[in-house]
């Protein structure tokens, strides 16, 4: 199944959408992540929509109170071979729930950038408490999964080796609809990664070659921090991004930047010109 979800006030209600642009209501965000497993039965039980789709104002399908990281990023050569032999362990980074946007959202360049760079990720979300768990039982404990694009203001996040103020800019993390971890599979079989900008295909990656699997980072984080229902942990980009490339080219206003995830789906973001508030 997949799910969206839209503005209802200060909260964030969970639907589920069919083939014919409606969809139903299930419930509010915070029900949804209190007891996933009957959030799911109540959903399938649902036969068809109510309210089309296009009247909502649409936010991503998490909890709004949720904790998000990001993982450093992907080196698939250390997989093929010629890499690092020894990778270390999963750096990873703190994201904001406040600069998640779902697709069609105008997301605004930064004062003082020259642009922001694209990084097309696969978003795990979380469906049950993991506490000290392996990596078997933490991808078990996966709800479901979004295309994520990390959209990355380059020089604020060089302005400290913690990259936080540079991962957080207002609009920044576009997210797909979630699509439930049954009709996923394990990303570690391979899923194609795809990010474009105006149509031409930038990024072009597969989750096979990720040296971190899904469940090991989500092992990883639960040594030290019991990871709750609707939190989003993001597992790093393939190479193509924007500030590596020679000159580095970054997305300005007018620009149209898409990520898309094999069985898993697209999110697109126009963007446009920062405006004072």
């Amino acid at each position: 199944m997949k799910f969206v979800g839209r503005a209802h006030g200060p909260h964030t209600i969970i639907c589920r959408p069919f083939d014919d642009d409606l969809v139903a209501d299930v419930a509010e965000a915070t029900e949804v992540y209190a007891d996933v497993a009957e959030f799911i039965s109540a959903a399938a039980g649902l036969a068809a929509g109510t309210r089309s789709r296009a009247e909502n104002a649409e936010v991503p399908a998490v909890r709004p109170s949720a904790r998000g990281a990001v993982r450093r990023t992907e080196l698939p050569a250390a997989r093929r071979g010629g890499g690092p032999s020894d990778p270390g362990v999963s750096r990873l980074f703190g994201r904001w729930t406040p600069s998640l946007v779902a697709g069609d959202i105008p997301v605004p360049v930064p004062y003082g950038e020259p642009g922001l760079d694209w990084e097309v990720e696969l978003a795990v979300v979380v469906g049950r408490p993991l506490h000290r768990v392996d990596a078997a039982a933490a991808l078990g404990g996966v709800f479901g999964y979004a295309a994520f694009n990390d959209l990355s203001a380059r020089e604020h996040q060089m302005h400290s080796r913690l990259w936080t103020l540079g991962k957080n800019a207002d609009r920044s993390g576009p997210n797909s609809p979630i699509v439930t971890a049954d009709e996923v599979g394990d990303p570690a079989d391979g899923l194609r990664l795809v990010s474009r900008v105006n149509g031409e295909v930038v990024q072009d990656g597969n989750t096979g070659d990720m040296i971190f699997p899904v469940g090991d980072i989500l092992a990883y984080v639960s040594e030290v921090l019991t990871l709750a229902p609707g939190d989003v942990i993001c597992t790093g980009t393939p190479a193509g991004v924007g500030f590596k490339r020679t000159p580095p080219r970054y997305l300005g206003p007018g620009d149209v930047v898409e990520v898309e995830i094999e069985r898993v789906g697209l999110v697109g973001n126009p963007i446009v010109e920062s405006v004072s508030v």
